[in-house]
């Protein structure tokens, strides 16, 4: 799957205004935004009505634009973690000191993935960093799973809704914790 220049560029101008974009991932239409711009991902919690303690996802296109959000807690660890990427498997690692509280929220650690999503990838590797991907639904709703359904929950609260195909999941990733591979999300 391609993104068309003019969709991938109007994806990037978004994020770098710190506006909120909506895409297709693994399973679900996510929402995203530049994890380091507090005033976007504090509207993104807002329109979801999500509260920020519960920390958000990172998505990134290799492990290196990962690396300043998180410690790696041990060589076993980081080979745990990226035997299945990239991929649809998402990471619990400990948080750096350096990373925003809006995003590990009231936990010590971070929700961190390397996605095989084309579309995931080429928006993170032209963003230049890692993006924050969460479902596109308010908090209790069921994730939207098409341009439509994302349209009907969020009207005018996007900056750019990115059209492209889903990965192919049945149900979002699941999450692991890294230093110990225990399922905290199936």
């Amino acid at each position: 799957m391609d993104i068309a220049p003019w969709h991938l560029r109007t994806a990037i101008n978004a994020l770098e205004a710190g506006g909120l974009i909506a895409c297709p991932t693994e399973a679900v239409w996510g929402l995203s935004c530049d994890p380091l711009n507090e005033r976007a991902c504090m509207r993104l919690l807002d329109i979801k009505q999500r509260p920020w303690s519960k920390g958000l996802i990172l998505v990134a296109a290799d492990f290196a634009q990962l690396a300043p959000f998180v410690e790696v807690p041990s060589n076993n660890a980081l080979k745990r973690a990226t035997a299945t990427w990239p991929g649809p498997a998402t990471w619990i690692f400990p948080a750096t000191r350096h990373t925003p509280m809006w995003i590990s929220g009231d936990h010590d650690g971070v929700a961190v993935r390397v996605t095989a999503h084309p579309l995931m990838r080429a928006l993170s590797k032209r963003f230049g960093g890692p993006l924050v991907s969460t479902s596109a639904n308010p908090s209790g709703r069921d994730p939207a799973r098409s341009a439509y359904e994302v349209r009907r929950y969020f009207r005018r609260d996007l900056d750019a809704v990115i059209p492209g195909a889903l990965g192919g999941l049945a149900k979002p990733t699941t999450i692991r914790d890294v230093a110990t591979g225990h399922i905290l999300r199936r």
